[in-house]
C-alpha cells in the first residue's frame, strides 16, 4: 500500500550520538592496546573507508589483525575489540527524546529507518539501541542510501518523503532526484553538521532544527505539501 507521508530517519548523528560511541572506542583501543596500536588501527581504518566508501569498525579490525599477523602477543587483546562495539549500549547513547520523535513523528505518517552502514555493526546498533523496535522493523541499511531511494521507495512507497539527516551532501543528492517528492530536514548535531565548510559547499535543506527533540512535540504538517495534510 501506498503511504501518504514516510518519514526517512537516518541513525548516527540524527538519532544516536555517533560522534560520541567513536570517541568511547578510541578511549577503549588507546586503554587496552596502546597509543600507537590505536593510531595504526585508525590509519587503517581511513584507508579502508576509502577504499569501501563506508566506515567498517569491524573489517578494519579484521585488516589490522591481518597486518601484525596471527600469533602475536596482541592478538588475545584484539578479539576483544570487536566485542566492544558488538556489545556496546547503544541505548545510552540516544539522543534526548530520540524514542519519543519516532512515536510522535508516527501520528503522520509511517517512520522508517534510513541509515548508511555495513551488514553486521548497523543493524546490531539500531537492535541494542532499541530503534529497530521503535520502528518496528522498518529499517533499511546501505552502503550509500542516497544511490538507493528506488530501492527505498519500493520497499516503502509513499506520496511523500521527509529525509531527516546531519549531512547536507545526503540530503541534497536524495533532493536532486526525489525534488518535490521529498522535503529535506537538516539537524544540526555531530561534527559533519558543526563543520563550517561542509555547511557553506552544500546548498541549505528546506528545514532546519538545532536538535532531534525539537521534533518530539507540536504540529509537524508543515514538513510536507498541504495537499497531503490531513
Amino acid at each position: 500500500m501506498m503511504a501518504d507521508v514516510v518519514f526517512l530517519l537516518d541513525v548516527d548523528n540524527t538519532l544516536l550520538d555517533g560522534d560520541r560511541v567513536v570517541d568511547d572506542f578510541h578511549e577503549h583501543l588507546k586503554a587496552h592496546l596502546g597509543d600507537d596500536h590505536a593510531r595504526r588501527y585508525w590509519a587503517i581504518f581511513d584507508r579502508l573507508r576509502k577504499e569501501l566508501g563506508y566506515v567498517d569498525y569491524l573489517g578494519a579490525l579484521q585488516r589490522y589483525r591481518l597486518e601484525i599477523g596471527q600469533g602475536s602477543a596482541d592478538e588475545q587483546r584484539l578479539l576483544m575489540m570487536a566485542s566492544f562495539l558488538i556489545d556496546y549500549p547503544f541505548a545510552d547513547r540516544l539522543y534526548a527524546h530520540a524514542l519519543q520523535v519516532i512515536r510522535h513523528l508516527g501520528q503522520y505518517g509511517l517512520t522508517v529507518i534510513l541509515s548508511d552502514g555495513d551488514v553486521v555493526l548497523q543493524p546490531r546498533k539500531l537492535q541494542r539501541s532499541g530503534l529497530w523496535q521503535a520502528v518496528e522493523g522498518r529499517a533499511l541499511v546501505y552502503v550509500h542510501k542516497e544511490k538507493m531511494l528506488q530501492a527505498a521507495e519500493h520497499h516503502y512507497p509513499s506520496r511523500h518523503y521527509v529525509m531527516v539527516d546531519d549531512k547536507l551532501g545526503i540530503l541534497a543528492a536524495m533532493k536532486d532526484i526525489w525534488q518535490e517528492r521529498l522535503t529535506t530536514l537538516f539537524v544540526r548535531q555531530g561534527h559533519y553538521a558543526m563543520d563550517p565548510q561542509i555547511i557553506a559547499a552544500e546548498p541549505a535543506a528546506d528545514f532546519t532544527i538545532e536538535c532531534i527533540g525539537d521534533l518530539a512535540a507540536g504540529d509537524l504538517s508543515y514538513l510536507y505539501p498541504p495537499a497531503i495534510r490531513r
